[in-house]
């Protein structure tokens, strides 16, 4: 008697990634990176034309589906769009995300005393809020998938941080550096909540990256070796994510430097801080 015929195992999906702040630097490379890989984008930052036109240029170049969606993530109004789309479960016309990154932020710079209140709020609310509604929006669609059998991709989220969050006066300002920590530290444990469903949460702390958010820093003297250049950054972040290392900091001389500091005392940290910038 023959054995009845199996079913065709489903095909394969094509994966989706989400990445904020994707219209330059670090974002940017991201979404070519990803799309190299084969995932198909969702690009978000404020600058609609920009976005655009880098949507149009790497579904050309890599022959993924890329999607922009421009939205200022600093707004409750720029925020939901976004919020939504992390929601979709595959119920309906947009596939789920199988990976979120979160990259958008920005650093003024001045000392706490100088910056006006409005702008704290702007800033906590891009590189702090922003980035807990984002997740929090994806991590439960990525857990149920889990739990519905859905083993075939990788899950999770990159969370990019900064190793200014583990100096206490640096560059980008004091408020910008607590902001930072709280993403570190708040990555970290999610990271180990949500390991049990095999769902992989990582924050990258990378130092000095040849971004436009880092042109004054370029300016100031800096050698050549104190930057990471950003396709280094991506890559080391991506490999750390898919081992499920909760935290990475790309480069040889930034992982020493955070070694350092772990072991230095925070007394002395400061008073050096305080000497260079």
């Amino acid at each position: 008697m023959s054995e009845p015929a199996k079913s065709p195992e489903p095909p394969a999906r094509t994966r989706t990634a989400l990445v904020t702040g994707a219209s330059t630097g670090i974002g940017e490379e991201y979404a070519r990176r990803l799309a190299e890989r084969g995932y198909s984008l969702v690009l978000v930052a404020r600058r609609g034309d920009v976005l655009d036109a880098l949507a149009g240029e790497i579904a050309d170049r890599y022959g993924v589906d890329v999607r922009p969606l421009a939205a200022d993530l600093g707004t409750d109004e720029g925020l939901a769009p976004v919020v939504e789309r992390l929601r979709a479960d595959g119920s309906g016309a947009e596939p789920p995300v199988d990976l979120l990154v979160n990259n958008a932020g920005r650093g003024d710079g001045g000392t706490f005393a100088e910056q006006e209140p409005d702008e704290i709020d702007s800033m906590l609310d891009l590189n702090v809020r922003a980035v807990l509604h984002l997740a929090r929006a994806v991590l439960p669609v990525q857990i149920a998938r889990r739990e519905a059998g859905d083993t075939r991709t990788r899950l999770g989220v990159i969370n990019v941080s900064s190793l200014a969050g583990e100096i206490a006066a640096n560059p980008g300002g004091s408020v910008y550096g607590a902001g930072k920590k709280f993403v570190t530290l708040w990555s970290e444990s999610v990271a180990a909540e949500v390991s049990r469903h095999d769902v992989h949460v990582t924050v990258v702390l990378p130092g000095f990256v040849r971004t436009d958010m880092t042109l004054g820093v370029q300016k100031s003297g800096l050698p050549a070796f104190a930057f990471v250049p950003k396709d280094q950054v991506v890559r080391e972040s991506l490999v750390a994510w898919a081992a499920g290392r909760p935290s990475v900091v790309p480069g040889g001389q930034y992982k020493a430097a955070s070694g350092i500091l772990r072991l230095l005392p925070r007394t002395l940290v400061r008073a050096t801080a305080r000497r260079v910038w």
